[in-house]
């Protein structure tokens, strides 16, 4: 994995410090086309991407880097701009309706708000933005032309891919267009750095988009260290949810669709039972979260597999949460349980494991760098129901094992924070503006599209 810049740890002192000389941008235009980072995580298309968006431009601000993020607007009395912390300012732009428009109708919209961008930067003096940093294909495409007109380095995360969650689909989940393979691969091309969570996804965006190794820098996600911690423990915690103290609460917390598999989860409480119904008793299934995607088509579908199963008594629905009120749900877990198909990273493993809580988690994606496997939790190869319900019926058996994994997963989340994600992605954008000083000053250095 050394052919891959940005990777946290691996520069030598020497090369550290040369880069620093080099001028860090002082205001980036960061762009978010699809979801707005004030919107609630775990509604519609907002998840981790979100939570990325809102810490990442904090951390970047508190360092000395002012962020504009240019989302959507999805009302009409929304304020064309809104400061989110100090040095962070959330635009919303006008592009289609606001309401009842679906990700996959975007698209269309993306002149519109390109349009929008463009309307915003045309109020500043010439070299107001340093740099553009997108998220999502939808927003690198604005981002390519806004980055060309302007004449500034163009920054893309990918966040997740068609063509890996096309070879990772769920049953029944509906495939990513070609549209979407044809927009990664341009926004690839012409993106002047490209930031992957992890060593896996950095090969990825070679072996599926031909990217050049050069460009890609491996920058993990972090976690919010002062929200996600253990605070005042398992049973305090329990006890301001209403939960009972000696329960198995094996925890689902996310979007409800096929991807993030929240079903593998039920059906292997319905094993675990059918083999141990003495644990009815003492079984709680929390399911934290709302439809989102494909999810949206059976809204109520998860609820049906409940009682189908015979466990709608020991599985709980519960809408989308704050940040701070989903941080005490990981706190009364067991474990927290992330048996998602495709996971660029997946940040929840992460906070849950800062506030305390083992994970089990399919070894897909990033899920492999958050997890510990054996040590702060387990991970499952594959989506057999019956792979987790027998780790399930391992920490019904061994009711230690929650709190000495737990201890495990608190220390390893701590090598995770913010500060240092934002001090990597700095270090990334200097690194592109070097790039595109040295590509203008050489005659034969110019890149057309």
């Amino acid at each position: 994995m050394s052919q891959y810049i940005g990777r946290l740890g691996r520069r030598s002192p020497g090369a550290a410090s040369r880069l620093r000389i080099h001028r860090r941008p002082r205001r980036v235009a960061m762009l978010s086309v699809h979801t707005s980072p004030l919107h609630q995580p775990g509604t519609g298309d907002a998840g981790g991407m979100n939570v990325y968006i809102v810490e990442l431009a904090q951390r970047l601000a508190a360092q000395g880097i002012e962020v504009e993020i240019f989302t959507r607007a999805t009302a009409g009395d929304l304020p064309p701009a809104v400061e989110l912390a100090p040095g962070v300012l959330v635009r919303h732009v006008d592009a289609g309706p606001y309401e009842g428009l679906a990700k996959e109708d975007l698209p269309a919209q993306l002149c519109a708000f390109t349009h929008g961008v463009m309307q915003a930067w045309a109020g500043h003096r010439p070299g107001y933005y340093d740099l553009v940093h997108s998220h999502y294909w939808l927003s690198g495409h604005v981002g390519w032309l806004a980055a060309q007109r302007w004449g500034v380095p163009l920054v893309h995360a990918m966040h997740t891919m068609a063509k890996v969650k096309n070879a990772n689909l769920a049953e029944g989940d509906t495939p990513e267009p070609p549209a979407r393979v044809i927009g990664e691969t341009q926004i690839v091309d012409a993106a002047d750095r490209l930031i992957a969570n992890t060593g896996e996804e950095a090969d990825e965006l070679v072996r599926h988009y031909d990217a050049d190794p050069a460009k890609v820098a491996v920058v993990h996600p972090g976690v919010n260290l002062a929200r996600f911690r253990p605070a005042d423990g398992r049973a305090a915690a329990r006890a301001r949810l209403g939960l009972p103290q000696d329960a198995l609460i094996p925890l689902f917390a996310g979007r409800i669709q096929p991807l993030k598999a929240p079903d593998v989860l039920l059906r292997a409480v319905g094993i675990l039972l059918g083999e141990r119904p003495e644990l009815r008793s003492r079984l709680v299934v929390p399911v934290v979260g709302g439809p989102s995607g494909s999810g949206l088509a059976k809204p109520e579908g998860l609820q049906k597999l409940a009682a189908r199963l015979g466990i709608t008594d020991v599985v709980r629905f519960h809408p989308p949460v704050a940040q701070d009120r989903l941080a005490d749900w990981f706190r009364a877990a067991s474990v927290l349980v992330v048996p998602s198909y495709s996971e660029s990273f997946g940040l929840v493993a992460i906070e849950a494991q800062a506030t305390g809580t083992p994970v089990l988690a399919a070894a897909v994606g990033g899920l492999p760098v958050a997890v510990r496997d054996g040590e702060t939790g387990f991970l499952v190869q594959g989506h057999d129901p019956a792979a987790y319900a027998r780790v399930l019926r391992t920490f019904a058996d061994e009711p230690h094992l929650v709190e000495r994994m737990g201890a495990a997963a608190a220390r390893h989340a701590r090598s995770f924070g913010w500060d240092a994600s934002a001090a990597a992605t700095a270090e990334v954008y200097t690194a592109a503006l070097q790039s595109r000083r040295r590509r203008v000053r050489s005659p034969h250095g110019q890149r057309h599209g």
